[in-house]
């Protein structure tokens, strides 16, 4: 893909060549020059940013409680949320749809970000709720002997304690609303649109512009490499000590 991203389109479509005869980054000015292509870039990396603060912070509290206590239909209240993961993306197409038109959500990244959160929540639960599955239940009962509240413990001791937990779930919440593709077109037009919908755009009456599609691919890639360097240590950990 970065070999077709730095030919022109002639020479895509003429032969196959390992390396460009004639060296070209047009197909990168393209995408960097024209605000209908970065544009995606940016809304893309704004509701995946919300989606995996919105889901982590909500899944910190629940898979807690799954880890700690014991009440009435645990076990099944736990399977349920797996089943949301399980559960294609377009199921909740249409709801979400009807939901969004009637408050004035659509088109905007909190609409994507809330509707990738139906799958992510109950991934980041099940993840986390192995890392603290982990952890002594004696921590909690000690830091409440010395006079810590909850929320004090929670964030000053717990949380340092789960933290590659947390880098685990952040990566794969990233990855999900980063390629997701079904919601995101279906619920922006315009002001937030996503880069996975406007790689489509490529597609006219003249043909398929190839370059410019591989140069997006190449691009689209990138986020995603920096994020499994930044949290490859905590990776190594959660298939080593978590439910990944």
């Amino acid at each position: 893909m970065l070999n077709m991203s730095l030919k022109t389109n002639e020479e895509i479509v003429g032969a196959l060549s390992l390396w460009p005869t004639h060296l070209t980054f047009a197909n990168f000015k393209v995408i960097f020059t024209d605000s209908s292509w970065y544009s995606g870039y940016i809304n893309s990396s704004i509701y995946v940013v919300m989606n995996m603060a919105m889901s982590v912070t909500v899944a910190l509290p629940a898979a807690y409680a799954f880890s700690r206590y014991s009440f009435l239909g645990d076990k099944h209240l736990f399977f349920w949320l797996l089943t949301n993961r399980m559960t294609p993306p377009a199921v909740f197409l249409l709801p979400f749809f009807q939901l969004y038109s009637s408050v004035g959500l659509m088109d905007t990244h909190i609409a994507v970000a809330l509707a990738h959160m139906v799958f992510n929540v109950p991934l980041a639960v099940w993840i986390l709720e192995g890392f603290m599955s982990g952890v002594p239940r004696e921590i909690d009962e000690t830091a409440y002997i010395d006079g810590y509240s909850f929320p004090r413990f929670f964030i000053k001791i717990f949380l340092p304690l789960i933290k590659s937990g947390i880098g685990v779930t952040a990566f794969f919440c990233f990855m999900f609303s980063w390629v997701e593709l079904l919601l995101a077109r279906t619920l922006t037009s315009v002001d937030a649109k996503p880069i996975t919908a406007i790689m489509t755009r490529t597609v006219s009456a003249a043909g398929m512009d190839w370059g410019v599609l591989a140069a997006a691919g190449v691009l689209t890639i990138v986020p995603g490499a920096l994020v499994i360097w930044f949290v490859r240590h905590y990776i190594a950990k959660g298939f080593a000590m978590g439910r990944v």
